[in-house]
């Protein structure tokens, strides 16, 4: 399981295009969260994906215009055993025990 963080611009249709992204390749989205991050805004997405389908991602994240920054890391079942993800784990974290 990965997690993923992009932070985008919200323009009309920018959040679509980022989902639509995983939804054509028939990928799960067991945990989605979008939310406002200072002046842009971010979504947190956990995938179970593999390593080729983690680079198809964020070669297709980055062709949209309005993506701004995206990361990622491995999702610890801990931390990420429910369906949403616990509030104050930051991406940092688990990146650093992976």
């Amino acid at each position: 399981m990965q997690i993923f963080q992009i932070r985008y611009r919200n323009t009309q249709g920018t959040l679509m295009r980022i989902l639509n992204a995983v939804s054509r390749r028939g990928l799960d989205m067991p945990s989605v969260h979008a939310d406002a991050a200072e002046r842009d805004h971010e979504i947190t997405l956990a995938l179970d994906v593999n390593p080729k389908q983690i680079g198809q991602l964020y070669r297709e994240w980055y062709a949209i215009p309005d993506v701004i920054k995206v990361r990622s890391g491995a999702a610890h079942e801990t931390e990420w055993g429910n369906a949403h993800p616990p509030t104050g784990v930051s991406m940092e974290r688990a990146a650093a025990r992976a």
